[in-house]
Formats: C-alpha cells, sequence, structure tokens
C-alpha cells in the first residue's frame, strides 16, 4: 500500500490565517501539493513590489552559477533581506503561510515578463550536484492580471495557473519519492499581450540566512 507523503503546510479547510491575512484556497493537487491561493497580496502590495522594482531590473539569469540564457528571458531583480517595512511584512506572511521560519527563506525575487517573454520548463530546486540545503518549495504571487498567456504551466500533470493579481500558486518538492518532486516541472507561457509581474519567495531545507 502505497504511504501518503508528509506536507509542509498543514491544511484544514478551504481558508488559511496569518497574522494579517486571510488566504483562499481556490484549487488544490494532492500529490505534489499545489494550491492556488487568492488573497495573498493586497492590490496596493502588488503596486508598491512593482514600483520599487522596476528601476532594479536585470535579465533574468539562471541556475546556481546565474547564467543568461534563452530558457529563461524576463528581467528580474532580488530585494535584501527585509529591506523595508512592506518587504519584511510579505516575508512574514509567507512564512505564516507556509510554516517554515524567515530564516529559511532567500531574498524576495521579483520577475517582469513583457511581451513574447517566457521561462521554459525547469525545475525550482537544485539538480546537479551534492546540494545539502536545497529548496523545497516555491511561493509565486501574481503583481497583475495578464490579459493573454503567461500561465505557469506543469507539463508533466497537464495543469496550468492564469496570472491574477494578488492570488498566488504554491507547490513544494522534498518527497522522498523522487517522481513527486519532478512532477513540479513548470514553466512560464509567454506572455501574448500585455507584460506579466511576479513575486516569487523560495524556501530551503535548513536555516539559509544570517539572522
Amino acid at each position: 500500500m502505497n504511504v501518503k507523503e508528509q506536507t509542509i503546510i498543514h491544511l484544514t479547510g478551504n481558508r488559511m490565517k496569518t497574522t494579517d491575512q486571510e488566504i483562499y484556497i481556490v484549487g488544490k493537487i494532492d500529490e505534489p501539493l499545489i494550491l492556488i491561493l487568492e488573497n495573498v497580496l493586497s492590490y496596493i502590495e502588488c503596486d508598491a513590489l512593482v514600483d520599487l522594482a522596476k528601476n532594479r531590473m536585470e535579465r533574468a539569469k539562471i541556475g546556481k552559477s546565474h547564467v543568461v540564457s534563452d530558457i529563461r528571458t524576463s528581467s528580474s531583480m532580488f530585494f535584501d533581506e527585509g529591506e523595508n517595512e512592506l518587504i519584511q511584512r510579505i516575508e512574514t506572511r509567507g512564512s505564516e503561510l507556509l510554516n517554515i521560519p524567515v530564516s529559511h527563506a532567500e531574498p524576495l525575487q521579483i520577475l517582469h515578463y513583457k511581451s513574447g517573454e517566457q521561462y521554459q520548463p525547469h525545475y525550482d530546486y537544485f539538480t546537479s550536484g551534492n546540494v545539502v540545503n536545497n529548496r523545497i518549495c516555491s511561493l509565486v504571487m501574481y503583481l497583475n492580471d495578464v490579459d493573454e498567456g503567461g500561465e505557469t504551466y506543469f507539463p508533466s500533470l497537464h495543469f496550468s495557473v492564469t496570472p491574477k493579481k494578488g492570488s498566488a500558486v504554491y507547490f513544494e518538492y522534498f518527497y522522498n519519492d523522487y517522481h513527486l518532486n519532478e512532477l513540479t516541472l513548470h514553466g512560464g507561457n509567454p506572455v501574448a499581450v500585455g507584460g506579466k509581474w511576479v513575486a516569487t519567495q523560495w524556501m530551503r531545507r535548513q536555516s539559509h540566512r544570517q539572522i
């Protein structure tokens, strides 16, 4: 008999509460756990993140080697850890939502996709070498509505998530069954009309910050 894998988030019902926000689960896959969440960020917070990031964007890079690749054609930037009150609030909310200490969080990343830009299918966890402190889950938060295209899609699951301002998709990949981890292969479809802004929070297995 197959034993159900443990998960990071402890779910009870269709709502999740943090200190300052009530978040709604509007879609779910059990294994690997994927959640579509609404009301993760307010519209004001979404706009503020874009305003703070837009003059700091650079061509996005991939992997531990941080190289430019046609696999990923967007631009990106990272906020400093706890850079200001807004970033601290969002980091704390993410930590409470994911049930993982803030010390395990990578810096919050902002991504911008212009029309035609995309991110081809990839894993968020590191697959090369012996990574002691690997990533274990991702929270992808959408900062604007996209008129056409730009979906986050999971090709192995034939499943996609349409960007909606203030909403997010969460997925985890720390399972003993590596097949479940591989099912989190995902990409960002090309934006067809307009642009897409995203904030991404990755969490590590062990403490990652010097705090």
